[in-house]
């Protein structure tokens, strides 16, 4: 009988338990789990100590609380009413509305990699480590990763990100993949829209009309549009003076603009990056056979001078200018170029008109184009931040009411009004050009890169568009007012080639022997690219490129890539 009693206690206690910690989880509406507190001094809005079983994680601080950062600043940002990236209308956004004060440690206009230098001397002075800082170059990335200056931020994301945030991360599993080390996250990606650096091309129909040629969609339909363009051109201009196709080769050949890697993908592979093969292993693009091939009718194109002339000194914004000055027939990029830069050749080519193509296949109808991740950064946490959960307060806030904001919610129209939108007195939004006092990207004022993004909310939109809908949501006003007038058209352009784009299979850390042979191996892959395009070299040079790349620590990277790729896929 004792026996018995004793038992039914102990089933009573457990169910007490239960229901108390069951009760605790409610008592948030599951908005964030209750946090383990530390010494910051946190205290609710009542002004009340923060309990043990208490979070520390608050809508509003009050009194407010500091996250330090660094900045580098684009060259082409701007800023109105006497601000600077240190005091703007977003830091004092962030002060009123989330108690949150943003403290600039230093910023540098980010122009020759001045932030990776600034960010590297800061690292090896010992000066004072942002509490939070977000990084574009995948390199400087993972050099802080490996510092140890920043924490493990996997734990913070899964107890304070919002339900909206997760979801959107969610879409695609391998975004934490390069910041990860020994299952620990490191770093937190920072989510860009999907296919928003896939390219397409983008061709002078005005161009083509005079000639009465039709878009061309194969490669040989391409080339002959190039002769005519260039030896018949309808604006007059010399043979000398038109860019038939404008690229560029000096940095890399998988680029945002100006991309030449759609070339080799007519012949089955994407320079620059790891696809998959016919036995379901990784494979490095750059060595595959197609780029022989792709190599030769480059070569052949610049003898022509279907394509620039120092091909090996353009970079990205360089391919632009000819394209500008109205004096390019065609150049590759993203389906938003209509708006930027391409909107700009109306005041040297007032006839000019842009329109979106399709990738051109090859003979036997391959195409393939290098497809966009879903992220395009990371944020990092210093060891030393005294309010992480800070960071989640700020983004939850921006991902609940900025990145795809329902009708009559705060940013439904934009962010800031007089900076990155404004209406007009019937209630419209103003174009971008209209704005009083000029347009300003305020987005880039935030602590994270483009603030807030669910990677599939701008392609929904655009189709919205395409298929004649008023636009009715911010992200839809957003296209009609600030993008080119081509973007819907070009968004429907590239998802019908949407199977002909092939994302980097590879999105691990580096590994090992990349840490010491990739600057190197990449440098010689280059050179010897460019050598074969201008003709300084044999095609055959391709194959002693191949048979060196393998040997110097190619198969060695190989080997180390399907490792990673065996533990994940």
């Amino acid at each position: 009988m004792k026996k018995n009693m004793n038992k039914g206690i102990f089933l009573a206690l457990v169910i007490i338990m239960i229901t108390s910690v069951l009760a605790a989880c409610g008592g948030n509406n599951g908005k964030n789990p209750a946090a383990t507190p530390n010494n910051s001094g946190n205290t609710p809005k009542d002004g009340n100590a923060v309990t043990e079983n208490e979070s520390l994680y608050r809508d509003k601080y009050d009194p407010p609380i500091t996250i330090s950062t660094v900045w580098g600043i684009d060259p082409e940002l701007k800023f109105k009413n006497n601000e600077t990236m240190e005091s703007n209308v977003a830091t004092k956004w962030a002060l009123d509305t989330l108690g949150i004060e943003i403290k600039s440690l230093w910023s540098v206009t980010d122009s020759n990699n001045a932030f990776e230098t600034k960010m590297r001397l800061s690292l090896n002075s010992a000066n004072e480590i942002p509490d939070v800082v977000t990084i574009g170059t995948p390199q400087l990335a993972h050099e802080l990763i490996d510092s140890g200056l920043f924490r493990e931020v996997g734990s913070l994301f899964d107890e304070y990100a919002s339900d909206t945030w997760k979801s959107a991360m969610a879409l695609d599993d391998n975004v934490w993949n390069p910041y990860t080390r020994d299952g620990d996250r490191m770093g937190i990606p920072v989510l860009d829209y999907a296919y928003n650096h896939d390219y397409l091309l983008w061709i002078r129909q005005d161009w083509l009309d005079a000639l009465k040629l039709e878009a061309p969609k194969t490669i040989a339909e391409l080339e002959n549009v190039m002769e005519q363009f260039k030896n018949n051109n309808p604006d007059g201009l010399a043979p000398a003076d038109v860019t038939p196709l404008s690229m560029g080769t000096k940095v890399k050949l998988s680029t945002w603009m100006g991309d030449p890697s759609w070339i080799f993908g007519a012949f089955g592979t994407l320079p620059e990056q790891w696809n998959q093969a016919e036995d379901g292993t990784l494979a490095y693009g750059s060595i595959q056979p197609g780029m022989k091939e792709g190599l030769a009718l480059l070569r052949d194109w610049h003898a022509k001078g279907y394509i620039p002339k120092e091909i090996a000194l353009w970079d990205e914004n360089q391919t632009s200018v000819p394209a500008v000055a109205g004096t390019a027939g065609i150049i590759a990029g993203p389906y938003w170029m209509s708006g930027w830069p391409l909107s700009d050749t109306a005041a040297n080519a007032p006839t000019a008109v842009w329109k979106p193509l399709g990738i051109p296949t090859g003979e036997d109808g391959t195409a393939m184009r290098h497809g966009t991740h879903y992220t395009n950064g990371v944020t990092l946490i210093s060891t030393k931040m005294k309010n992480p959960e800070a960071f989640f307060t700020y983004q939850n806030y921006l991902f609940e009411n900025f990145a795809n904001p329902k009708v009559g919610s705060e940013f439904e129209n934009g962010l800031f009004k007089n900076y990155d939108f404004d209406i007009a007195d019937d209630g419209t939004l103003l174009r971008y050009d209209d704005i009083p006092g000029g347009y300003v990207n305020s987005v880039r004022y935030l602590l994270v890169r483009d603030g807030a993004r669910i990677p599939d909310a701008q392609m929904k939109a655009l189709m919205n568009l395409a298929s004649g809908a008023e636009p009715t949501t911010r992200l839809e006003k957003e296209v009609k007012a600030a993008y080119g007038l081509e973007t819907p058209a070009a968004a429907v352009v590239l998802l019908e080639q949407e199977a002909i784009s092939f994302k980097d299979m590879f999105t691990g850390p580096p590994t090992e022997t990349m840490n010491t042979k990739l600057d190197y191996l990449k440098k010689i892959e280059l050179t010897t690219f460019n050598e074969i395009i201008y003709g300084n070299k044999d095609i055959s040079a391709f194959d002693d490129f191949v048979t060196q790349w393998k040997a110097e620590g190619g198969d060695q990277i190989t080997k180390e890539v399907n490792e990673w790729y065996n533990g994940v896929k």
